[in-house]
């Protein structure tokens, strides 16, 4: 009983208020930015300059104080403040010119969602990788180590330098490229000119993948860097 009697002396009340006061407050609400105009300029910001060939971007912008009163902007401008980036946790900042300027930060977080390589059982230092040695998940590759691989070709038939623990990510430094050349092999040294080629016996003085630099001894002692190459040639460019 008590509660339908006040709620009719609020309606009584609001009959009674003077109109003005309430355009008033009204037309002074109306002065205000929106907070959700300013969220959704830095969604569209980020989404605009954050491309990703292999992944899915996703932006998460942070909740901004709703007693915080800006003055209301016709343009927002959002920027990228000094020394920060749009990768992982970030802010971004939005500002307004005019009559009445002001600049605001807003925490924000970019996520690029995407499939990457993945040891799918214990790999031994040397062993050669093969399919079935690796994975796709799905990661963040803003939380992600750097020299990751996104394909299984970028990985398959290369040669992992150390142990590796399945469900880590394979990243560039953990594996090599075979060895076309090794040491102590006999190679065929082709010392190519502007118009001219020469080739010369020697032996290889270190281990080389494809297009690496390696040594080599040639038959008068002399010691040659050159490019390895396939079938045992290096490849020297005086």
């Amino acid at each position: 009983m008590f509660g339908k009697l006040l709620k009719l002396l609020i309606f009584l009340f609001l009959l009674k208020m003077p109109f003005h006061l309430v355009a008033e407050s009204h037309h002074s609400l109306a002065q205000y930015q929106d907070i959700s105009l300013i969220q959704n300029a830095i969604k569209d910001f980020i989404n605009e300059h954050v491309t990703n060939p292999v992944g899915s971007v996703q932006v998460e912008v942070g909740l901004i104080d709703s007693r915080i009163t800006l003055p209301k902007c016709p343009q927002l401008e959002p920027f990228v403040p000094p020394g920060g980036r749009l990768w992982g946790k970030t802010s971004v900042g939005v500002r307004c010119e005019g009559d009445f300027s002001w600049t605001i930060y807003v925490p924000a977080e970019v996520k690029v969602m995407a499939n990457v390589l993945h040891v799918a059982r214990p790999v031994a230092r040397d062993q050669t990788i093969g399919f079935e040695d690796v994975t796709l998940q799905m990661i963040n590759l803003a939380q992600s180590p750097e020299g990751i691989f996104t394909d299984y070709e970028q990985a398959v038939g290369k040669i992992a330098v150390m142990n590796l623990t399945a469900g880590q990510p394979v990243r560039q430094n953990m594996l090599r490229a075979p060895y076309i050349i090794l040491r102590g092999q006999n190679v065929k040294l082709m010392v190519i000119g502007r118009g001219f080629s020469v080739s010369s016996d020697g032996h290889a003085l270190s281990d080389a993948s494809e297009g690496q630099v390696v040594q080599v001894r040639n038959s008068a002692g002399r010691i040659i860097s050159g490019l390895a190459r396939p079938n045992g040639i290096v490849e020297v460019h005086p």
